[in-house]
């Protein structure tokens, strides 16, 4: 495995070859297809299938690059609504949010009771489930939008952050509108929708039905839901693409080809403040699925570069580092806020589950291929040096410092970080519960690093915090009782 000692060591930062704004947002959507419950690769595929519509509609150069951009980030508010979804359904949010995109939840019908059924308040008594579903019947406009408005709130203002244009983030504001005035989050209707939204939302549903139904299956949805749910010209376009040949299977093709779907003006390359602000970001949106852990992405930032200062690194590899810390939760999208809020003990099927999340994170990370190191490194955050970590089972010999410095500081934010519902474990216990697992299991010397540098761990954590301000227009109310393990999740 590589190390950091090395003078090009810190893949990542601006100035690598080919490290294209289309690379890293077709990467990191995958991320947010994890919360949405849908296979990675969903916003790509949804990207081919959106190019291609707009594409057959005539649509300028410059609406084209702001449509492909809208595609691939169309669930950047995806995780603002997961834990209060799962507070009202009282069940996995993942799954509900990966069944509601098949289901015509529009209309009051045995389609969208079994819906309810399916998700509302599943392992409750039955009278408990039937008042539940009542209430739910009875407010069922209302949840809907008020769901609906958080998450697309959320994501318009995160495209805005990081740097899409307001046209784009118009889309992602409007993904959930219909044509017939049904949709969310404002009921707007026809030609007041947005263009690109109405594409979108077409985009979206033939990619959820084609995966799991089938193209037939998909087609007859676009054609039954035309004029209520899509612009019937979005739609025409679409079947005339179908009736040419060859849309699915560009679909299939769409992580392969996803970056040359997008127009010229759309592959330059990133700069280090827009790879800055979408690692800020995307931190923010792993933290704001659950209120345990608002801000914790941002601590083991704060924490893993005063570490990394202390021990003399330079300001390239800090910089890595930093980002891998900001990073590498990405895979926690994966997980259920029934697992992440769940108030007793884990069973094994649940751990399985938590101790998949460091998986994702590589995977997501190294689709970029200068990322590979940052992928290594912000994967390796559960691993111990004794082996007994995850979720590869690392041992001392493959975890290089940053790996470390890492590991170290997960352990320290989730020990003493203050949250809103509770004070900060007393920082003397944080050390001396780090020390126990010294030296088997993490490195007493980035231990000892942090014990000289923790005051300026805060104050990064802070600057950090002021940074992606802008980004958070939601969080979510905090509970008045932590998980006794949520900590260690």
């Amino acid at each position: 495995m590589p190390t950091l000692t090395s003078p090009a060591s810190a893949p990542g930062v601006a100035g690598e070859d080919g490290l294209s704004m289309p690379r890293i947002l077709a990467a990191f959507s995958c991320a947010l297809d994890l919360t949405e419950g849908q296979p990675l690769g969903h916003a790509e595929r949804c990207c081919a299938a959106g190019m291609n519509i707009g594409r057959e509609m005539g649509l300028p150069e410059p609406e084209l690059q702001d449509l492909y951009y809208a595609l691939l980030m169309k669930d950047l508010g995806c995780s603002a609504n997961s834990s209060k979804m799962y507070h009202l359904l009282g069940s996995d949010d993942i799954s509900a949010k990966r069944d509601i995109k098949t289901t015509d939840w529009t209309r009051a019908n045995w389609e969208s009771f079994e819906y309810a059924r399916n998700h509302l308040r599943r392992g409750g008594t039955f009278l408990a489930r039937v008042r539940a579903l009542a209430e739910m019947g009875a407010g069922r406009v209302r949840t809907a939008r008020s769901l609906v408005q958080l998450r697309c709130e959320r994501g318009a203002g995160i495209a805005r952050r990081i740097g899409l244009s307001e046209a784009a983030a118009e889309a992602i504001y409007s993904l959930d509108e219909m044509w017939n005035g049904s949709g969310h989050p404002q009921g707007r209707r026809g030609e007041e929708i947005p263009r690109l939204s109405r594409i979108m939302s077409l985009a979206q549903s033939l990619d959820v039905f084609y995966v799991t139904r089938g193209a037939f299956a998909a087609e007859e949805m676009a054609r039954r839901r035309r004029w209520r749910w899509f612009d019937p010209d979005v739609v025409r376009a679409f079947q005339s693409l179908v009736a040419r040949g060859r849309f699915w299977e560009q679909m299939d093709r769409a992580r392969e080809n996803v970056g040359g779907l997008s127009p010229r003006a759309a592959s330059q390359p990133a700069g280090e403040a827009q790879i800055e602000n979408i690692c800020l970001a995307f931190a923010d949106i792993v933290d704001a699925k659950s209120p345990y852990t608002y801000r914790h992405s941002a601590g083991v930032a704060g924490a893993a570069v005063a570490m990394a200062q202390t021990m003399g690194m330079d300001e390239r590899d800090i910089t890595l580092i930093r980002r891998a810390a900001l990073l590498h939760d990405l895979g926690k999208l994966s997980v259920s806020n029934a697992i992440l809020e769940k108030p007793g003990q884990l069973d094994r099927a649940e751990w399985e589950i938590v101790k998949r999340h460091p998986y994702y994170t590589y995977e997501i990370l190294r689709r970029v291929p200068q990322f590979e190191l940052l992928a290594e490194i912000a994967a390796s955050h559960h691993e111990k040096l004794d082996g007994s970590g995850y979720f590869r089972g690392y041992k001392a010999e493959q975890l290089p410092l940053a790996a470390r410095i890492l590991a170290v500081a997960d352990i320290y934010d989730a020990l003493a970080a203050r949250r809103p519902y509770r004070d900060a474990m007393p920082i003397e216990k944080v050390f001396r519960v780090m020390e126990n697992e010294t030296p088997a299991k993490i490195d007493g010397r980035c231990v000892e690093a942090l014990k000289h540098s923790h005051p300026r761990a805060e104050a990064f954590t802070s600057d950090l915090l002021r940074l992606s301000s802008s980004v958070t227009s939601h969080r979510q109310p905090s509970p008045a009782v932590e998980p006794a393990h949520a900590a260690s999740r």
